[in-house]
């Protein structure tokens, strides 16, 4: 190949390049080409909440509540479910902030199930002392998973979607 057909084709493939860069940028964003992963509640697990004694860093109780979600992808590739963060709310009372760094795999059109464990410390939320006496009592409690989900999509990018509400359901003390 000749100097001159190398520089021609280097000329070509920088114009070419130059014309589909601002197609690139009025994609808007990977929000707009992934779709959020989905999350419910796993029917074939029982949401728990065990109630925990005062101790180091837990003066007056608390509780740790795990939830169960079935993850779906519904996209046509692979992705990893990387972060998780929001709030737990019981009886609509705020009752902790989670930040999970997950590192899910997320099979393209497929599901998973994810264990969430999340910790309540009852001195960091006095009004939860209702909530407390009802969950002593067998009565199931209601709660509310509420945030922003990260994926990691390799070369497209590290998109969340969010804030949403991921689960809701009822959970019950487990002695």
């Amino acid at each position: 190949m000749s100097m001159q057909r190398v520089v021609r084709f280097r000329r070509g493939a920088l114009l070419l390049a130059l014309a589909l860069l601002p197609g690139c940028a009025s994609l808007g964003g990977l929000g707009n080409v992934l779709n959020a992963p989905t999350f419910r509640v796993d029917e074939s697990q029982q949401a728990q909440l065990r109630l925990l004694p005062p101790g180091p860093g837990r003066p007056t109780g608390g509780a740790a509540i795990r939830l169960y979600a079935r993850v779906s992808n519904p996209n046509p590739l692979a992705l990893t479910l990387s972060t998780l963060a929001g709030g737990l709310e019981l009886e609509g009372r705020q009752a902790a902030r989670v930040n999970f760094p997950l590192g899910v795999p997320l099979a393209a059109n497929g599901e998973t199930m994810v264990p969430l464990d999340i910790a309540v410390n009852f001195s960091d939320i006095p009004a939860l002392g209702g909530i407390l006496l009802n969950a002593v009592s067998g009565r199931p409690l209601q709660y509310r998973l509420n945030g922003t989900v990260g994926v990691d999509a390799g070369l497209l990018g590290q998109p969340t979607f969010g804030p949403m509400t991921l689960l809701s359901g009822n959970v019950r003390v487990t002695r």
